[in-house]
């Protein structure tokens, strides 16, 4: 599986950006989904999770409200719709897929995830 992370750029406080995720593989629609980014000299951070049909999704406490994660299974494509952006969300931005966890079922440790994209880098400037 290879993932391909796109949308990254520069936007103002206040703005909107889309994050896309395209992967490679027949079998994407099965998989759960993930978004984490890590900011220089920070750990990485869980961002958003959805699951295969795209039922259920979870949000990291810092993105709640703001952030959308979605999922297109015909097109292998992965969101993040990221409104209302502050400085602090800047950050690379990463995609990953847990292979393993079953259907309605999202999670959040990174360490569950089996293949990472190669990220995407979104400044916001204030």
């Amino acid at each position: 599986v290879q993932l391909q992370a796109s949308g990254g750029g520069l936007v103002q406080a206040g703005g909107s950006l889309r994050l896309s995720c395209a992967a490679s593989g027949r079998t994407f629609g099965t998989y759960a989904m993930g978004w984490f980014r890590q900011a220089p000299g920070k750990e990485r951070e869980f961002v958003a999770a959805i699951s295969w049909s795209g039922g259920t999704t979870y949000y990291g406490d810092s993105v709640k409200g703001r952030f959308t994660i979605s999922r297109d299974n015909a097109k292998n494509t992965v969101y993040l719709q990221m409104n209302s952006l502050k400085p602090e969300d800047t950050a690379v931005y990463y995609c990953a897929i847990d292979t393993k966890s079953g259907p309605g079922i999202v999670v959040v440790p990174a360490h569950e995830y089996d293949y990472w994209g190669q990220g995407t880098l979104v400044t916001v400037s204030s």
